[in-house]
């Protein structure tokens, strides 16, 4: 009986902290948007409640995805080995040049998504009509968050704001608080720029909106335009949302727990990190990032380990990738034991692995019957210093034979021959020879007449005498 209370208890406690955490985490998650979602609402704004948030009745409350329970997340490394950043301000060319005007149809076809116009902490998956090189990896899509960034990771779960981004300007935006708030974007093929227009923050409504930009070129190179900055950033406040500018990346390794049995827990790795100076983000800013080469750049075992433009490559012969095994194929790396393989390892010790593999499995030159492991009729043996096959045996003596009987034959058809000679010239008018005269013309004329007929045709003889009526062969 107190065994039982005690326990109820316990459960009852963990079930309210569980909820107590799930609250406080609350204000950080995203709710994922479909895609098919956005093309019911397309040009119609969403109606919005007396309050200026969005009425979750109507918008039913998104896609939630949670596929990564009991996350953990670690900096691994934070350098400058795969960005270099430079920021300009209002009175550089060059913050012009890096703006663009949605309003410009040179740009391309502008879209205005319907749903996250009208949306809180909500994201929509969108598709690139482009490989886009980020951190070396192409990706085709990417996930647009009402909160001013960019989602790129290839799993969607709720926690988009921890890595895996690109970040203009994160921050606590609600575009649904105002009719004036959007969210665009423009993919013309060779750059694809989304824009939040006049975004307000939730308290700091009166202070203005925010509107500014990211690009992604085809080039792997990123640009961050802003145009009206109304507060600055130290303000903003990162209790309710993170506050971050720059890039971020990282890996999935699947590690084995205990809870439930046999079951794997997914770590996220956050690998490196581009944080961007938030003094520089003004009205009429910009910041210009160029990627920088990494080692999966190199597709061959000799570009990998001697190329001046990356430090710190391995080649993994297995895989046959180029890496220094901090990239979003870490887990194979792992699982294929490449750090292994490639330790103090030339590009010289896999070819001549391969070659003495090649040479062993598909050998150039003909296997003889004994490395096959079969036996046939010409088995090779050896006696003393000689090599005979028992074919090459037959094959002579049956040779040998067949010399005789040719001879033999001949003789005898000479003989027969002769003796025929010898007949003609001493009864020439004898009965046997005009009988074999008389069969060989009536056989020649027979076989003349039947070479002559059209295919088809069979020639057809009665008893005792030629008939030359021909009929009709029916179908085979």
């Amino acid at each position: 009986m107190w065994f039982g209370l005690v326990m109820l208890f316990l459960c009852l406690s963990q079930t309210e902290q569980a909820n107590v955490w799930d609250q406080q985490q609350t204000d950080g998650l995203y709710s994922v948007i479909p895609q098919q979602r956005e093309e019911l609402t397309a040009g119609n704004r969403v109606q919005r409640s007396f309050s200026g948030r969005t009425s979750r009745a109507v918008l039913g409350g998104g896609l939630t995805i949670n596929t990564l329970p009991n996350n953990m997340t670690h900096v691994v490394e934070d350098s400058g080995k795969y960005y270099m950043w430079r920021s300009f301000g209002p009175e550089d060319q060059r913050t012009q040049d890096l703006w663009f005007d949605m309003s410009d149809v040179q740009h391309g076809q502008v879209r205005v998504h319907s749903i996250l116009s009208n949306s809180y902490k909500q994201a929509v998956r969108v598709a690139l009509s482009f490989d886009f090189p980020f951190y070396g990896h192409y990706l085709r899509q990417i996930t647009i968050a009402t909160g001013g960034f960019i989602f790129t990771g290839d799993i969607t779960h709720r926690m988009l704001t921890t890595t895996q981004y690109i970040a203009p300007l994160m921050a606590n935006f609600d575009p649904s608080y105002s009719k004036d708030s959007t969210v665009q974007y423009l993919d013309n093929g060779k750059v694809f720029v989304v824009q939040w227009e006049q975004v307000r923050l939730p308290g700091k409504e009166s202070a203005g909106g925010f509107t500014f930009q990211a690009a992604l070129y085809k080039t792997g190179r990123i640009s961050f335009s802003y145009r009206d900055i109304p507060l600055s950033l130290d303000v903003i406040g990162s209790v309710e949302h993170p506050v971050k500018v720059g890039l971020s990346d990282a890996f999935m390794v699947m590690s084995p727990t205990s809870q439930p049995p046999g079951g794997a827990q997914q770590t996220i790795y956050e690998y490196h990190r581009v944080e961007i100076d938030m003094t520089k983000i003004t009205n009429s800013s910009a910041v210009e990032l160029t990627p920088l080469p990494t080692c999966l750049l190199h597709d061959s075992c000799e570009l990998c380990l001697s190329s001046n433009q990356t430090s710190g490559c391995s080649w993994c012969n297995v895989l046959q990738r180029c890496s220094d095994g901090m990239d979003r194929h870490r887990q194979e790396w792992l699982d294929y034991s490449c750090s292994e393989e490639s330790k103090d390892a030339t590009c010289d010790d896999y070819f001549r692995n391969e070659s003495f593999t090649a040479s062993s499995v598909a050998p150039e030159t003909p296997l003889t019957p004994e490395q096959r492991g079969c036996k046939r009729e010409d088995q090779i043996f050896v006696t003393g210093s000689d090599v005979k096959t028992e074919s090459s045996t037959k094959s002579k003596g049956l040779s040998h034979t067949g010399i005789i009987a040719g001879i033999a034959a001949a003789l005898v058809l000479l003989l027969v021959l002769i003796l025929v000679a010898v007949c003609i010239h001493c009864y020439p008018t004898g009965s046997s020879l005009l009988y074999l005269i008389q069969q060989r013309r009536k056989s020649y004329w027979t076989s003349m007449k039947f070479q002559n007929q059209r295919p088809g045709y069979t020639e057809v003889e009665g008893e005792g005498h030629e008939k030359y009526s021909i009929v009709e062969a029916g179908p085979c």
